[in-house]
């Protein structure tokens, strides 16, 4: 991002010599609220890096067939450059609705995007509603975020409602292979991402015909889970279904092993289960948890675009860390929401905040310009959910994440039980 604006000034700078005639086409301010610091700052400078790499996808030309990378800029404003100003949420609710208040009034931001956790999202969205700016959600899945009947608020991801169905679709086939579980146990962290989910799998837990024999929530930032694990021990579940975030994600899995708890299957919801830390930190803790992702460097073998991608962001992430970082399910879902906004600013041809509104209702792109094994992304006319997009399952092994469900995208065999620890 910094060359990109190295860039721009340039630009001006030569046309300022050239004369009025030559002015550069002023930059369009994108807003992003995420968490940049504290126990969820990994996940965030992830976040902040997949929206820099789309943002000079749009600013340069590029030989990549994704949204706006032919050709410098925006077309339909004059080749105005996308500038992006972040803002750090620190994974407050109330902070995340400062931060958006703020780059609306002082920053001067034409759109948001934002902001990863769903409690976050929730209040940054209302700041943005209330303003009637429009707020871009590619990554919080919580259902409620889009069934409040907000005029201003778009979100290309699916929800928990849809992977959380998901889940027992899973179970179900596996049943049919031979791999019958008949009970599950719950295990989430108690803000608003944790408590949506348990609701929906104890909803389709009920409607699959699994007994639910655990329903255990506790607090993100615990620091100590043994009296959880105790209980799910307890319990024996045949499978347990796990929503966490990136430190309880990785304290819980080693309490599992501390105290000698296996089920059958681990179904992890996403979040820490696939962020960049969880693998390095477990090693071969991890291997066999199955996590609902929307995304998996795996898909390149049938999506040429992911592998492109994904090298650019290792390179990036290599340059600016030392160290070359594949893409997650989450900075890929904050890549595809930054070329999403970017596509609707420019059919709009205009920063006035209600026409960029309209475009993105009219939104309709193509499967063939995203990373994600979707079908497109298009909004619902009352929700603004994207009604094209859908989830699949990857399982760690041998050290990496594999797809494997649905069956017909898989890259491997599904790993069933999970092995004892330490065999």
């Amino acid at each position: 991002m910094r060359l990109a604006l190295v860039f721009a000034g340039s630009c001006v700078a030569l046309a300022a010599a050239a004369g009025p005639a030559a002015a550069a086409a002023p930059d369009v301010v994108i807003g992003a609220v995420y968490p940049l610091s504290g126990n969820l700052a990994k996940v965030g400078t992830d976040i902040k890096e997949a929206i820099e790499l789309a943002a000079e996808m749009v600013n340069d030309d590029v030989d990549i067939p994704v949204p706006l990378g032919k050709g410098k800029g925006l077309p339909h404003l004059g080749g105005s450059r996308l500038r992006v100003v972040f803002a750090d949420h620190q994974s407050s609710p109330e902070k995340g609705l400062s931060e958006t208040e703020r780059l609306v009034t002082q920053e001067k931001v034409v759109a948001l995007i934002g902001a990863y956790n769903s409690n976050v999202t929730a209040t940054a969205s209302q700041a943005a509603e209330r303003l009637r700016v429009p707020f871009l959600s590619g990554e919080s899945t919580s259902p409620l975020l889009t069934a409040r009947g907000f005029r201003w608020f778009f979100r290309t991801t699916p929800t928990d409602e849809e992977f959380s169905e998901n889940f027992f679709k899973f179970l179900d086939e596996m049943k049919k292979r031979g791999r019958a579980a008949k009970s599950v146990g719950l295990l989430y962290e108690n803000t608003l991402f944790g408590t949506d989910v348990s609701k929906l799998e104890k909803k389709y837990a009920q409607q699959h015909g699994y007994q639910v024999v655990a329903d255990i929530a506790y607090d993100a930032k615990s620091a100590n889970l043994s009296s959880e694990i105790q209980r799910l021990k307890a319990a024996t579940p045949d499978v347990l279904l796990q929503a966490s975030y990136t430190s309880d994600a990785i304290l819980s899995t080693r309490t599992m092993k501390e105290l000698d708890f296996r089920p059958q299957a681990i179904l992890a919801m996403d979040a820490g289960h696939v962020a960049s830390e969880f693998l390095p930190a477990l090693g071969k803790d991890a291997e066999g948890i199955i996590s609902r992702e929307v995304w998996a460097a795996g898909l390149s073998a049938k999506k040429p675009l992911v592998r492109t991608v994904n090298e650019l962001f290792r390179k990036k992430t290599q340059a600016s860390r030392g160290q070359a970082i594949d893409m997650d399910g989450t900075s890929a879902r904050a890549f595809v929401a930054l070329l999403v906004l970017a596509d609707a600013i420019d059919r709009a041809g205009s920063t006035e905040p209600e026409k960029i509104r309209a475009a993105l209702e009219a939104t309709n792109l193509g499967a063939d310009t995203l990373i994600m094994p979707w079908r497109g992304v298009k909004f619902d006319a009352k929700t603004h959910q994207n009604v094209l997009g859908q989830g699949i399952l990857v399982q760690v092994q041998d050290g990496r994440y594999q797809v494997v469900y649905p069956f017909d995208l898989a890259a491997a065999e599904v790993r069933w039980p999970l092995a004892p620890w330490g065999k």
